[in-house]
C-alpha cells in the first residue's frame, strides 16, 4: 500500500495545462477560441476549446513545423532548390504565384509558405521534401501523433476543405508553442508584414501586426465553411500569451477578437519563473536501495500564471510517495506538488526523481524491509 507522507511548502508551481481564470472573459461570437499562458500553460480564457473544427491555413503551422524538424535533421538546407510542379503550380485559393518547372530557393518557398500562405508553395514544398503529397501528410499526422494532438488529423498540407482534415483551438496552442519554443529563430519569419516574390507584393493577412509591435505572429485562416480564423502570439514584460479565435464572422472579427483576448490576458494577468530545470523541491525516502534518498524535482522550468493580486496568496503541498523501493529510474515520478489557494487545488504536477537508486546489498534489503514495516 502506497504511503503518502505531506509537506507545506510556500514557494510556488505552475498551473501546467489547467485554467485558473476567476475573471469574466470578453463576449467573443466565435465558433471556438482559447487564450493560454506560453510559459506555464494557463489557460485563461475559452469557448468550445475541443470543439472539433476546420482549421484551413492554419493547417500551414504544421507544414512549417515539418519542414524546420527536416531542416534541423539536415535532409535539406536553406540552399535547396524546389521544384514547382504542375500540381502545385494549378493549386488554387492563396498563392505565392510560382511558375511549374521553375526552381525555387527553398528559403524563398518557407517566406511564401508563412507570409503569403501559398498553396503553391505548401505543395511544393511537400513534394520535395517527401517525394509526394501523400507522404508529407504522413509525417505530418505522426508529428501530430507525437505531440499528443489527439484530436488532430490532416489530409493535406494546405488546408484545403476536406471531412478528414480538423483539429481543436486547443491542439492548435499546443503546436503553435512547440514552434515557438523549438524553433525561435524560424518563428521570426511569422512576424514578416510582406513579402515579394515574381514580381507580386503580398501582405500578411494577420492584421495584428499592424496594430500592436508585441504581436510577433502567427497564422490566419479562412474558407466558406471554417470562417475566419486566427492564432495569434503577443510577448510583453517575460510574459507570452497565444490566442485562438476559430469561426468568425469577417476578417476584422478575428483580428478584433484576438486583441480582446490578448488585452484581457495582459490586463489581468502575470506569469512569473519559480524555478529553473533540475532544480530540487524535496528528497524522497527509498527503500532497499544503495541511497536512501532520491532528490525530486523538476526537469522543465517552472513557471505560474496567475490572476493579479493572488501570486502571494498561493501555498503548495509536496506529497511524496513513502513505499519508493529501489530500482528508481531518473524521471521516475516520486510524488505531486499541489497548489492551493485557500482550500481550493488550484493545480497538481508530478514530482520526478533527478536521480537514479540501485538495489541496495543483500543487508540493505533485509534491514529496510524491517524499517518500512515500522515508519
Amino acid at each position: 500500500m502506497k504511503r503518502i507522507l505531506s509537506v507545506i511548502f510556500f514557494c510556488f508551481i505552475t498551473f501546467t495545462h489547467q485554467g485558473w481564470a476567476a475573471a469574466a472573459a470578453p463576449d467573443i461570437k466565435a465558433d471556438s477560441y482559447l487564450l493560454v499562458d506560453f510559459h506555464s500553460g494557463v489557460q485563461l480564457a475559452e469557448k468550445n476549446p475541443d470543439k472539433r473544427i476546420e482549421p484551413a491555413s492554419i493547417t500551414k503551422l504544421m507544414t512549417a513545423y515539418v519542414i524546420y524538424q527536416e531542416l534541423e535533421k539536415g535532409s535539406i538546407s536553406l540552399e535547396d532548390k524546389v521544384l514547382i510542379s504542375e500540381k502545385a503550380w494549378k493549386m488554387e485559393g492563396s498563392r505565392m504565384f510560382v511558375e511549374a518547372g521553375k526552381k525555387v530557393p527553398l528559403n524563398r518557398m518557407i517566406k511564401g509558405l508563412i507570409v503569403q500562405s501559398g498553396n503553391d508553395a505548401a505543395i511544393a514544398l511537400a513534394e520535395h521534401i517527401s517525394g509526394n503529397e501523400t507522404a508529407f501528410v504522413a509525417k505530418m499526422n505522426q508529428t501530430a501523433k507525437d505531440m499528443g494532438l489527439n484530436s488532430t488529423h490532416f489530409s493535406n498540407p494546405t488546408g484545403w476543405p476536406d471531412p478528414d482534415h480538423y483539429t481543436t483551438a486547443r491542439d492548435i496552442v499546443t503546436l503553435t508553442r512547440h514552434v515557438i519554443r523549438e524553433y525561435p529563430e524560424q518563428y521570426k519569419l511569422h512576424s514578416l508584414k510582406e513579402y515579394s516574390y515574381n514580381g507580386i507584393k503580398q501582405y500578411n493577412r494577420n492584421k495584428l501586426l499592424w496594430r500592436d509591435p508585441t504581436v510577433d505572429g502567427v497564422k490566419t485562416g479562412h474558407t466558406e465553411s471554417a470562417g475566419y480564423c486566427l492564432v495569434a502570439s503577443a510577448a510583453r514584460n517575460d510574459m507570452r500569451l497565444i490566442s485562438v479565435i476559430l469561426g468568425a464572422e469577417n476578417e476584422k472579427a478575428r483580428a478584433d477578437y484576438s486583441q480582446e483576448l490578448l488585452e484581457f490576458g495582459f490586463r489581468l494577468y502575470e506569469t512569473h519563473k519559480l524555478y529553473d530545470k533540475g532544480s530540487v523541491l524535496a528528497d524522497a525516502r527509498v527503500w532497499k536501495g544503495n541511497k536512501s534518498t532520491v532528490p525530486a524535482g523538476i526537469m522543465e522550468d517552472f513557471y505560474v500564471t496567475v490572476e493579479k493580486g493572488h501570486y502571494n496568496q498561493l501555498k503548495g503541498l509536496m506529497e511524496l510517495d513513502g513505499s519508493l523501493d529501489a530500482p528508481i529510474k531518473r524521471g521516475d515520478v516520486v510524488g505531486t506538488a499541489i497548489i492551493k489557494d485557500g482550500d481550493t487545488i488550484v493545480n497538481q504536477v508530478p514530482l520526478l526523481a533527478l536521480d537514479a537508486v540501485d538495489p541496495g546489498g543483500f543487508w540493505s534489503k533485509v534491514t529496510d524491509s524491517v524499517k518500512k514495516l515500522f515508519n
